[in-house]
């Protein structure tokens, strides 16, 4: 076999090697060093992280500015009941009559709220909402004038019942999630969990705040702040068009109320609404029963951390599988760690061993309240998801009201209450999650039954 030219042989060489062609222009790269030199770069790329799903999240154009404002306008949804309080008792030194007018404004609400989130279905959420909130901040300013020139008890009522018609600003931003990530399940996940986490936040800062404020200052900063704050929040947040659902305008569906699979989830979230507002009352009543009653607050703000940080780590992570499936599993689960603050105060008597035990407690909420809101937006029609998340949250204060209220009776009149224990107190908030798990376990098979045949058609669509 004849040996070819050197030029030849080494164009082939150079071929086989993948290098360029001598004389040819083309950079040519030396080829990296081996030992130390390339173990420090194997090392710098594996240092090269990819993006938090949250920092992803908030790439998209818009969304800082308006979850700014949502969180402004969010803080005095957990002010303006304790402001309320603490004012009018301070001024009309009564509880009773404190307590009663916060209830009519919490029925009022629960009323009201759902009417104005289908107006902002249907003419947008800034052309509705900047009203809305005008009108409940002069409720708010009529109540503080009322309370400060001694008025008589029924305009306190009629006033607190005035800031009835605050929007639903969690439910706006998750609507506002939900149009900007409507192809992009695992992002929208993420961005329900942020919510809730925010949700959180908010109602555990808010009587912090409020009770600062209203103690520090004057009776009357806490609502007159809370005022400022939610008027200034919804204006940021609605000066963000870019960002904001289309209306609907008038349409002819049926209210979500109506909608197969809805009833179920009010139904849990009724019951889930009495975990927390049975937990709130007992654990006050049980700290006071020890001869701590200041500590009650800071007790019921570590089982909100809990539920705050297990949102953001439930955010970050990939869910898979069905979310009816997920929603069983977290109700379980927060029967299960409702349970420890329960047996940590029947067995130990300590606040000192309760305050963890409220924590692990609190980690199990943020993850079953973050699926409900999932399945509510799967479920809702489309255009008329604000109405569809703000009957959500109706039916979570109704169960929170009624929870309040059984837990206080129980508290007053239950087993142990003449030994001022509070202790059976504390089994109402596993009784109630028990019965959310069986609700959602009990309309398993319904709703399999309930999807519709173009549902199950898209759902077993191959994924591309």
């Amino acid at each position: 076999m004849p040996t070819p030219p050197p030029e030849r042989a080494h164009a082939s060489k150079r071929r086989a090697t993948g290098a360029p062609p001598k004389g040819s222009g083309a950079v040519t790269f030396a080829a990296p060093p081996r030992g130390r030199d390339q173990s420090h770069q194997t090392r710098t790329r594996r240092r090269t992280h990819t993006p938090t799903p949250y920092r992803t999240l908030f790439r998209t154009p818009g969304t800082r500015a308006f979850t700014l404002g949502n969180l402004i306008a969010r803080l005095p949804m957990g002010m303006f009941s304790v402001s309320a309080i603490l004012m009018i008792a301070a001024s009309r030194n009564s509880y009773a009559l404190a307590g009663a007018v916060v209830a009519t404004g919490l029925a009022a609400t629960a009323l009201v709220v759902p009417w104005t989130a289908r107006l902002v279905d249907r003419h947008g959420q800034a052309r509705i909402a900047v009203p809305a909130t005008a009108l409940a901040c002069l409720g708010a300013l009529a109540l503080i004038a009322c309370v400060h020139w001694n008025a008589p008890d029924w305009t306190l009522f009629a006033s607190y019942a005035a800031t009835a018609t605050v929007p639903n600003t969690g439910g706006m931003s998750r609507a506002r999630w939900a149009h900007l990530l409507k192809d992009d399940p695992a992002a929208l996940h993420t961005a329900n969990s942020f919510e809730q986490a925010a949700d959180e936040l908010c109602f555990m800062l808010g009587p912090v705040v409020a009770a600062f404020l209203c103690t520090t200052l004057f009776p009357e900063a806490g609502t007159l702040v809370g005022a400022i704050l939610c008027m200034t929040g919804v204006l940021v947040f609605a000066a963000q068009r870019t960002t904001e659902p289309p209306p609907t305008g008038r349409t002819t569906s049926r209210s979500p109320l109506r909608t197969p699979g809805i009833p179920p989830l009010l139904a849990v979230f009724l019951a889930t609404g009495a975990v927390f507002g049975s937990l709130e009352v007992v654990t006050i009543a049980y700290a006071d029963a020890q001869g701590h009653a200041s500590a009650a607050g800071v007790i019921l703000g570590l089982q909100a951390a809990g539920s705050c940080a297990a949102g953001l780590v439930y955010g970050a992570l990939r869910v898979t599988g069905p979310a009816e499936r997920r929603f069983r599993r977290c109700l379980a689960a927060m029967t299960a760690l409702m349970a420890l603050p329960w047996l940590t105060a029947t067995t130990t008597g300590s606040l000192l061993f309760l305050a963890p035990a409220l924590l692990l407690a609190g980690m199990a909420t943020a993850p079953t309240m973050v699926t409900a809101m999932s399945l509510v937006q799967r479920r809702t029609p489309e255009g008329q998801l604000n109405e569809g998340m703000t009957l959500a949250v109706t039916g979570l204060l109704g169960g929170i009201a009624g929870g309040s209220a059984l837990g206080g009776w129980v508290v007053e009149h239950g087993p142990g209450s003449g030994a001022g224990t509070g202790t059976a107190g504390f089994a109402l908030p596993v009784a109630a999650a028990a019965l959310a798990f069986l609700i959602a376990s009990a309309q398993h098979s319904t709703e399999r039954t309930s999807v519709r045949p173009s549902e199950r058609r898209t759902n077993s669509r191959p994924s591309h």
